[in-house]
């Protein structure tokens, strides 16, 4: 993998200046491919960036091809793998009514970067058997045709060799031995002649796709995890002692059997002490203050360090082993700021942005000030290149330990070619390491950072709650160009951000939200506290109060009124059924009550056909009549379906298109059905 654009030279600008053809380009023209290809997808920006695609699972590779006249064409699929070994699929027209939409699809078995170009040519053969074929059913004489076709088969014998030459050679003996017409025709329109005849094709008027059509295929935890975060230091039972990597080890059993893959720490390095913040971001913390994990570095080391309080190294190490053992993978925070006492602000003052009384410029998001907090100046003359190495290198090292998933803290406020070198220089070292970008920004931010090779990002999910709101962006989520270059993941709440609905819906709300999160994507996640249905606010504003960012806060996960049974429920349904571990393919149906929201998801193969409704409104019971898909299962509108409710076990029949449901938010806001037909 490299990184290769290049900014443009005077000489590139000129050559989009052109001028009209003139009679000394008609070479030119004739060279000219005469077969189109376009619309090839999966792409994005014609090439330019690698679409996502997951291991062991088929790549379908569209386009539209069509030439002058009315010879019939042929077209490949040629990809390339992770180490550029070449392989070909045959595409087939899909759409033969005037639409000329080709299709095939491949399937890699390595994770990495693979490519593929789409090559269409002339199949002379072809176009001459549908000719014989029309004008033998139709009664015409077809003498003269069969003289073609014989001189068709016999200049691709004399330039082949071998056994295809020995093939085409019988083909012409029994040309030539066969007395009536109708006997050469059939020995013509044999299927044996036409693959022999496709094997020794000369391929006339080959054109290739203008773009070679990166695929970044990564491991299936790109698309289907779940993610849970929480706070080392708060694994304690007294908030006055410092929680440590040894102290989480207790809390893997429990995290595991919620269904959980991924364990995700904030930033887990020496924290500053000047400006330090106090509880609830107070400007001034006391002497036993933690202050916030974001205001990384001290004396004590950098972004390559782990704050002492936590433990050592050698701690960490034993974290991450004994998390893989109950199916965790551990996720780092790589977040690029620094304590005013970061060592690079000594080592290295080149590489920040200084005011003009010489004090340094700390990071702003207005209204919000981070005072505890200084940001690098990537483009600053000392920090090119030493910066990018260092942090590409910490990168490295945090991988070197096991990590292999990084939540990238507010990455689009970065330079996004700083992005696009880095992760294509880690994912070229060890394709397995997969990044997740922490950006609420813009909509086309969001998707840039995907193309850059971000694996996942957060979403807008957080914020969309009616029926409208929630089919609009799903849709969206669904549709090119996002579906080529962006996986959303699902975050319920996060330590920066208490919704508001989460503020005042109680446990229903928060059943809601999470069964919409857990069925909706493949990639959803979850912030210690979320379980216990935690909500108090900051008054006015989407924040936690008593911020675990500015304190220790241990938690009791047993409390009554949790909902770790019906987390680990719902993680339990993903993981049993694959049409719920992408986001991609849910579809929405009609049911009569904008409080109530039908969808469903399936396999390709429609083994697995999964349906979900949830209730909207955490606080009153909703009822509504619902259509169901009976179509998508090719059942007529009186169909019979075999229905099981996953969460409860229970199975019976319907029959018939329309059906209805209640929900009692207070018992539980959603219900999940698998259906499969009655034969």
């Amino acid at each position: 993998m490299s990184y290769s654009p290049q900014p443009a030279t005077d000489t590139d600008i000129d050559s989009v200046v052109t001028q009209a053809p003139g009679p000394d380009d008609v070479l030119a023209a004739v060279k000219a491919p005469r077969i189109a290809i376009e619309s090839v997808q999966p792409s994005l920006d014609h090439g330019r960036f690698a679409t996502k695609a997951i291991v062991d699972e088929p790549v379908i590779v569209r386009a539209v091809i069509f030439a002058d006249g009315h010879d019939v064409l042929a077209a490949a699929v040629c990809w390339f793998d992770d180490q550029g070994n070449m392989q070909r699929e045959a595409m087939q027209l899909i759409r033969p009514l005037g639409l000329d939409i080709w299709e095939t699809r491949f399937t890699p078995r390595r994770v990495g970067r693979h490519a593929f170009i789409i090559e269409a040519w002339w199949d002379l053969y072809a176009t001459y058997r549908s000719e014989l074929t029309k004008k033998h059913q139709a009664g015409v004489s077809v003498t003269l045709e069969l003289e073609e076709g014989r001189r068709l088969v016999e200049r691709a014998a004399e330039n082949s060799e071998g056994a295809l030459a020995k093939g085409l050679g019988a083909v012409l003996a029994r040309l030539s031995q066969a007395e009536q017409e109708a006997e050469r025709v059939a020995v013509l329109l044999s299927s044996e002649t036409a693959q022999l005849m496709h094997e020794a094709d000369t391929r006339p008027h080959l054109t290739r796709s203008d773009a070679r059509y990166p695929v970044e295929v990564e491991r299936l935890e790109a698309q289907f995890a779940s993610w849970y975060e929480l706070f080392p230091r708060s694994e304690t039972n007294d908030p006055n002692r410092h929680g440590t990597f040894n102290d989480v080890h207790k809390r893997l059993p429990m995290i595991r059997d919620m269904g959980f893959d991924v364990l995700y720490f904030p930033p887990i390095h020496p924290v500053g002490k000047t400006h330090r913040k106090g509880p609830n971001n107070a400007l001034v913390a006391g002497p036993d203050d933690p202050g916030s994990p974001y205001a990384i570095g001290s004396e004590e080391g950098g972004h390559e360090a782990i704050h002492p309080q936590l433990g050592t190294r050698e701690d960490f190490r034993r974290l991450v082993r004994a998390a893989a053992e109950h199916g965790l993978e551990i996720a780092l925070d790589f977040a690029i700021q620094c304590s005013p006492d970061h060592p690079w602000l000594k080592e290295h003052p080149g590489w920040f942005s200084w005011r003009p009384d010489g004090s340094i410029r700390y990071a702003e998001n207005p209204p919000k000030k981070y005072q505890d907090i200084v940001n690098v100046d990537f483009y600053a003359e000392d920090a090119i290149p030493s910066l990018w190495i260092e942090l590409r290198d910490i990168v490295q090292g945090w991988v070197d330990e096991g990590v292999k998933t990084f939540r990238v803290d507010n990455p689009h406020t970065k330079p996004l070619p700083f992005w696009e070198w880095l992760i294509a220089d880690i994912r070229g070292r060890d394709p397995s390491v997969l990044f997740l970008a922490e950006a609420f920004t813009r909509p086309a931010m969001m998707s840039r950072l995907g193309k850059l090779g971000f694996n996942q990002g957060y979403t807008y999910f957080t914020w969309r709650h009616t029926k409208q709101e929630l089919t609009t962006y799903f849709t969206q989520l669904n549709a090119s160009p996002l579906r080529e270059g962006f996986r959303p993941n699902f975050f319920v709440n996060t330590p920066d951000i208490n919704p508001y609905f989460l503020q005042s819906c109680g446990r229903p709300g928060f059943l809601l939200r999470a069964a919409l999160a857990t069925m909706g994507s493949g990639l959803w996640g979850m912030y210690s506290g979320f379980e216990l249905c935690e909500g108090a606010p900051v008054p006015g504003k989407e924040e936690y109060l008593d911020s675990e960012k500015y304190e220790i806060r241990p938690r009791d996960y047993t409390a009554p009124g949790n909902i770790r049974y019906e987390i680990a429920q719902l993680n339990r349904i993903r993981r049993e059924n694959p049409a719920l571990q992408t986001h991609l393919g849910i579809a929405f149906y009609p049911i009569h009550n904008e409080r109530l929201l039908l969808f469903g998801k399936r396999t390709e193969a429609r083994d697995n056909f999964v349906l979900v409704v949830v209730c909207l409104d955490p606080f009153e019971a909703q009822a509504g009549d619902f259509e169901l898909p009976l179509w998508e299962l090719e059942l007529p509108d009186d169909g019979v379906l075999h229905v099981e409710d996953l969460m409860t076990g229970q199975r019976w029949t319907w029959q018939g298109k329309w059906q209805s449901v209640r929900l009692e938010p207070w018992h539980l806001p959603f219900a999940i059905w698998r259906i499969h037909p009655v034969r």
